[in-house]
């Protein structure tokens, strides 16, 4: 979140409505002017023997395909590459490469190749614009294409080298100005050219699976690690349900009292494991938790300012009675890893601690709920590890006693552990109990993709989480879950990313809008209260919809959030006014 003082500019800033369509309409004449792809050398009807001995010896001539060694064997264009561990299609790292206003994020790789021969080139790309494509072939250069989603997809094309061709440059990019893109598991597939390829083995089936905690809605999975495993596959009655980047896994999701079969497969960038045994686990009885104690079926959440930037300076007491969540900003990191303390600013006026307490008491005793801000523009609190969780979850626990927060919000801007964080919620939740408030409030491109840290920390703990309120702002233009791209500012733009997350596994109670109080509150991406208003009925009732109308209603949809209610309160409460009585007449 934005939480900038004021004057700085937004963290993450991305390219306008303006450039994405241009960049559109640029694609478009240069896919008309790409040479239709080669076709096979072979002639038609059946192979030789010969043709089939060949075939058989096809391997992968590309080096590094899986990004497992970080750029080892690639060269990106100006340094805009780098490996990545999330989001990945298989193992452990990705490539993520960014354009620039002037450039493309072209990354390349020379691969060894037979004169005469015919190659399969392949890859998995995710994000915004993607090209893949392969030149110097001797024949005919190909390239292929995709405009952009929030999932995997492949790309696939060929070609067919020259009489005298014995190196190939294949290439992927992007598109000027737009925002990254994701490359992972390259395939150069015909006959070895002398180069060789990775001397990578699909690792062994995972032994010793058992099953750990287990409540009504998930289950706790370990196994024995693999050394040659770079990640791991779940899968619940032979369907993949979770991935890993470690020896443990939880699954949510689940029914009470069902039994359900899991097994869990390796995988390194050769490929992917047989399944485990399989072991069975029967969820037990439900209960009443993860709706997070006095939080109403629609609420309006605020993020309080523990520091002076030039809005309204607040104490609780003086929080707008609209707010149902209120989200004090923020915890504090500690030399220990993963560990979280509160200190009160004095420039927020209290006289004492005790004093501040006492306001949280009071919220608490009117009905609404106050929790504490983990992260922020400038947070530095990372929980990468079994220490680290532990060290958040017990230092989080110690804060909520302390201080009476009924909960955390979690807004790590600078990267989020799925395996780590997950661990460390869950650690909280079994100290807190079921009544535990937990938001989380990530950016918009966190929450492109289920593939994504975020999204897979959010769908982990779906079970106790009580709402993701999304920022809506510092954005640009982005893809909604129709494939389109919108820009921010419009109806369309809170619909149609909201969609995202009410088709990728969220339930409606657990989404909320999160945007600007004032055109102060953030670097760009304000929107009048009266377009989060449409946005709520378009969500909910299937009225006030702009161009994006989604193919259902979701009357459950939890809310809206805003920074902060100080820059509210800095603009005469208008923005909680007008959102705060839409959102508690919700159906």
């Amino acid at each position: 979140m934005d939480r900038v003082r004021e004057g700085r500019p937004g963290v993450r800033r991305r390219v306008g409505a303006a450039i994405a369509v241009g960049a559109a309409a640029a694609l478009t004449v240069t896919a008309l002017a790409v040479p239709a792809q080669s076709a096979d050398a072979k002639a038609a009807g059946g192979k030789t023997a010969a043709a089939e001995a060949d075939a058989a010896a096809d391997v992968n001539v590309a080096k590094n395909a899986g990004f497992e060694s970080d750029l080892s064997d690639w060269t990106c264009a100006a340094n805009s590459g780098a490996a990545v561990t999330s989001p990945v299609h298989g193992g452990a790292k990705a490539l993520k490469a960014t354009p620039s206003g002037q450039g493309t994020a072209e990354c390349s790789q020379i691969v060894k190749v037979k004169p005469n021969s015919t190659y399969k080139l392949s890859s998995w790309v995710q994000g915004s614009y993607a090209y893949l494509g392969a030149r110097g072939t001797g024949t005919t250069d190909v390239s292929t294409w995709t405009p952009g989603n929030s999932s995997w997809q492949q790309l696939s094309t060929s070609f067919t080298t020259g009489a005298n061709t014995t190196s190939v440059t294949v290439y992927t990019h992007g598109w000027y100005g737009q925002s990254a893109y994701y490359v992972d598991d390259v395939s150069v597939l015909g006959p070895d050219g002398g180069g060789g390829t990775d001397p990578v083995e699909i690792p062994a089936a995972p032994a010793g699976l058992k099953a750990g905690t287990a409540t009504s809605t998930s289950v706790d999975l370990s196994w024995t690690p693999v050394s040659t495993a770079t990640g791991y596959t779940v899968y619940r009655d032979g369907t993949k349900v979770a991935s890993s980047g470690g020896a443990s896994a939880t699954v949510t999701g689940l029914a009470p009292e069902t039994t359900y079969s899991f097994q869990v497969s390796a995988t390194n960038a050769a490929g992917e494991s047989a399944k485990s045994t399989a072991v069975s686990v029967r969820t037990p009885k439900g209960n009443d938790g993860g709706d997070g104690g006095a939080v109403p079926k629609h609420a309006l959440t605020g993020y309080w300012q523990n520091f002076d930037n030039g809005a309204t300076v607040q104490k609780l007491r003086d929080v707008s009675s609209q707010y149902d969540i209120i989200a004090v900003s923020f915890a504090d990191a500690t030399s220990t890893p993963g560990q979280i303390t509160f200190n009160l600013d004095p420039a927020v006026g209290y006289s004492s601690t005790a004093d501040f307490k006492a306001d949280i008491a009071a919220k608490k005793a009117a009905g609404k709920s106050v929790i504490l801000s983990v992260g922020g523009e400038k947070g530095t609190i990372s929980v990468n590890s079994d220490a680290s969780a532990t060290a958040f979850a017990n230092s989080a626990y110690a804060l909520m006693q302390e201080y009476g927060f009924n909960g955390v919000d979690i807004d790590l801007e600078n990267g989020l552990n799925p395996t780590y964080m997950t661990k460390a919620l869950r650690q909280l939740s079994a100290k807190a109990g079921p009544k535990m408030v937990l938001t989380m409030a990530p950016q918009t491109i966190d929450m492109q993709s289920t593939s994504g840290g975020y999204f897979q920390t959010a769908l982990n703990v779906k079970d106790i989480l009580t709402v993701v309120n999304m920022q809506y702002y510092n954005s640009g233009s982005m893809l909604g879950c129709d494939g389109k791209v919108y820009s921010q500012g419009s109806v369309d733009f809170l619909t149609a990313l909201a969609c995202i997350q009410l088709e990728g596994g969220l339930d409606p109670s657990q989404v909320g809008i999160g945007v600007p109080a004032s055109t102060r509150g953030a670097g760009s991406g304000y929107v009048a209260p009266s377009i989060v208003n449409n946005a709520l009925d378009c969500l909910t009732r299937g009225t006030g919809c702009g161009s994006f109308k989604p193919s259902k209603t979701y009357p459950g949809l939890r809310g809206a959030m805003t920074w902060s209610t100080n820059w509210d309160a800095t603009a005469g409460h208008t923005w909680s006014n007008a959102v705060g009585p839409k959102v508690h007449s919700l159906p």
